[in-house]
């Protein structure tokens, strides 16, 4: 069955069941639901545990006879398989199908899964497990949430803030979750439970963002010029290839010129987006970017392309002045706005 991880406390509070699969791509929330899981297993006497990492030439048979062998003390035993590629291949589809018809009575079995491309999550060794776990698929923590998302941890430990302090956290932690848990942390911490200031929370608060090329994108299609200027230059700071910017960039602008384009020959968005596989977080984003960029803006935008991609080459470009990052930034800033 599939189970919402905000449902997991109340679910483990009645019992355990003999299979979890945990999905996601935000380390920090399936650590959590993993280690709930451990705690609640070892309360009711899973005192033995046996972790099998699904790596190169990794032998499936380990699973089952994992599964099949008895404790040495004939303790009940926790069999965590970790699969970090999320792809087990031919061999292990089929281990994972036998493997959910067949559970040992004396075992609890924990899988955890980075999360599934929509080609994948259709496979049969994700719908074996999908009957047979208690399987539970932990979304990604959006840019838009994380102010919500760290407001509600604050209130855990008994703290808040304005929605200007939330927003410096968000700010600060870019796309770094693990990094804004531990600043939640430090901020109960050094303070009494109760409304936290600006001040409180600026004087306490690290810049620990981690920048991520691909995330620039994202800023880019939702229209948010202050983000993508922030990010930018962090990726500068810290050393990030500008080729590889100017890619992601100039890929997401052949992609909206592609629907736009089509767009224009009178075809649905949505058969667009399916053609060309575009789904998810993303697929959500194209709709507003595309009805505020124009067709001839994002022409011009992909000759602008053309002429930061001879700047970083070190040749002359006759459509920018300055060096190619300010070139970058007045590329991504004819879309974003």
């Amino acid at each position: 069955m599939q189970l919402r991880p905000e449902a997991l406390e109340g679910h483990l509070a009645k019992g355990l069941a003999p299979l979890y699969v945990i999905t996601s791509d935000e380390h920090l929330l399936a650590l959590e639901a993993a280690d709930r899981i451990r705690k609640t297993a070892r309360a009711q006497g899973y005192t033995e545990r046996e972790v099998l990492t699904v790596e190169r030439n990794f032998k499936w048979g380990e699973l089952l006879a994992a599964n099949q062998a008895m404790s040495l003390f004939g303790d009940k035993k926790l069999i965590e398989l970790r699969i970090p590629g999320g792809k087990p291949g031919k061999d292990g589809s089929a281990a994972l199908q036998a493997y959910a018809k067949d559970l040992g009575p004396d075992n609890l079995t924990l899988i955890t899964l980075p999360r599934l491309d929509w080609q994948t999550a259709k496979a049969s060794w994700v719908t074996a497990l999908q009957g047979g776990a208690v399987y539970i698929e932990i979304p990604n923590v959006e840019r838009a949430q994380l102010p919500n998302w760290i407001g509600m941890r604050l209130s855990a430990q008994g703290q808040g803030a304005e929605r200007q302090s939330l927003d410096f956290i968000a700010d600060r932690v870019e796309g770094n979750l693990l990094a804004a848990h531990q600043e939640i942390q430090k901020l109960g911490l050094l303070y009494e439970p109760g409304k936290l200031s600006f001040e409180q929370v600026h004087d306490a608060v690290l810049n620990v963002a981690r920048y991520d090329v691909f995330k620039l994108s994202e800023a880019m299609l939702h229209g948010d010029p202050a983000r993508l200027a922030r990010m930018l230059d962090g990726l500068k700071g810290e050393g990030e290839a500008l080729p590889l910017v100017l890619w992601a960039v100039s890929e997401e602008i052949r992609t909206l010129l592609k629907l736009k384009a089509g767009m224009a020959q009178g075809r649905p968005l949505g058969a667009l987006l399916k053609e060309h596989r575009i789904w998810g977080p993303r697929e959500r984003m194209m709709e507003p970017a595309l009805r505020r960029v124009s067709l001839a803006t994002l022409e011009a935008a992909l000759q602008d392309a053309a002429q930061v991609d001879r700047m970083v080459k070190g040749l002359r470009a006759k459509a920018f002045a300055g060096d190619a990052w300010d070139a970058m930034l007045q590329l991504a800033l004819r879309v974003a706005r």
